[in-house]
């Protein structure tokens, strides 16, 4: 009697929640992938950004993350913080086309890191990791797509390679993807608009103090030859006539 029970009971519990599904919308919740944060920059610019790796296995753990950068946007500039219990290694290759970073030909950019951890500092099951990176200047392209290997402790290699499509839903095992906006236009331009009206500003106020200046030094000019005139007159009158 009590087995029938508890099978009622768990019949019943899943027919709720077959229900609340359709229902209420609930689903499973979607696997965690390797993911880029932020997930948009700025062309041109400089970025930090960390690569977000959670580990999806109930049993193994992560021991080595892959990041390969795209052939097709070259970065000149890449810089990993260190993270605790980890060692990186850059690897670079020689460029079809030399990039400039500041006033500087580079003929060769970054093209894959690897991340490998000590054996206790594995992503743990139930947990995830950051790896901080800093690069720049940023191509001029829409996106940068960051083709991605997770290993685990257990062999299994996960790869999150597939590049997302336009209008699509999202891949199975998704590559990390970054974003690129266009540079705001530069505000120069109307900055130098404000320095010429202040400089034509100054010019005419020092033009304006000029004339004033001028004028008041004529004034003064005028009144003192109108004094020494009167002055002389009167000496003329005070004086005797000569006699013939």
């Amino acid at each position: 009697m009590i087995r029938l029970r508890r099978t009622a009971t768990a019949a019943a519990t899943l027919a709720l929640g077959a229900v609340a599904a359709t229902v209420f919308g609930f689903a499973a919740p979607a696997s965690a992938h390797v993911s880029i944060n932020p997930k948009e920059a700025t062309q041109g610019g400089y970025a930090r950004l960390a690569f977000r790796v959670p580990n999806e296995s109930d049993t193994a753990s992560t021991t080595k993350v892959e990041v390969v950068l795209p052939e097709n946007a070259p970065v000149g500039s890449v810089s990993t913080m260190p993270v605790p219990g980890w060692t990186v290694t850059v690897e670079k290759r020689k460029l079809d086309q030399p990039v400039e970073v500041h006033g500087s030909q580079l003929t060769e950019a970054v093209s894959k890191l690897t991340w490998t951890a000590a054996a206790d500092a594995v992503i743990k099951p139930g947990t995830f990791q950051e790896f901080p990176v800093s690069m720049g200047p940023l191509p001029k392209v829409d996106q940068m797509v960051f083709k991605s290997l997770q290993t685990y402790s257990d062999g299994t290699v996960v790869r999150w390679i597939e590049e997302p499509t336009a209008g699509g839903d999202e891949p199975e095992s998704p590559a990390p993807v970054l974003k690129l906006t266009a540079a705001s236009p530069s505000a120069a331009p109307a900055a130098n608009a404000v320095a010429d009206s202040e400089a034509e500003t100054d010019d005419e106020a020092e033009g304006t103090g000029l004339a004033t200046g001028l004028g008041v030094a004529g004034l003064v000019a005028g009144l003192g030859g109108l004094v020494l005139g009167g002055l002389a007159f009167a000496r003329t009158r005070r004086e005797p006539a000569p006699k013939a």
